[in-house]
């Protein structure tokens, strides 16, 4: 249970500095304070839904483009993000390309490191995988 937590967690920081960022860097995409957090839950349960998805199909029919699932998923949810009103608005279509990439790239690296920045000092001596996210309870 904590391991899911942990993950969740990491997700959701994660989605919610590569949103940030964006908004920071592309003068074209906008995320009102009070719609901040509803923009970062929607675009993470998003993409959290969308890659699984999207990797089975692009699998069966053309598995050399699974390299670029990432940034189609974070396409689609940066649309249904900014479906809500009050949150996220992107406007022009280079703004768009530039955000998917922005958001991919910093949710891709924040999701690498973040898991070393809360699991520091996890590791213990003797222990296989050392290191990993922990497991919840007794059972697992």
């Amino acid at each position: 249970m904590v391991r899911l937590l942990l993950r969740a967690l990491v997700f959701l920081l994660s989605a919610a500095l590569g949103l940030w960022v964006a908004s920071l860097v592309l003068p074209e995409l906008t995320v009102t304070p009070t719609g901040f957090v509803t923009a970062v839950v929607v675009f993470a349960v998003a993409q959290s839904l969308l890659t699984p998805v999207l990797t089975k199909i692009v699998a069966r029919g053309a598995p050399a483009f699974l390299g670029g699932i990432g940034l189609v998923s974070t396409f689609g949810a940066l649309w249904l993000a900014s479906l809500l009103p009050g949150g996220i608005t992107i406007r022009g279509w280079q703004t768009w390309i530039l955000a998917a990439l922005v958001v991919w790239l910093l949710t891709t690296v924040a999701s690498l490191l973040l898991p070393l920045v809360f699991l520091r000092g996890d590791s213990k001596p003797g222990r296989a995988g050392g290191g990993t996210m922990p497991r919840g309870g007794a059972g697992g």
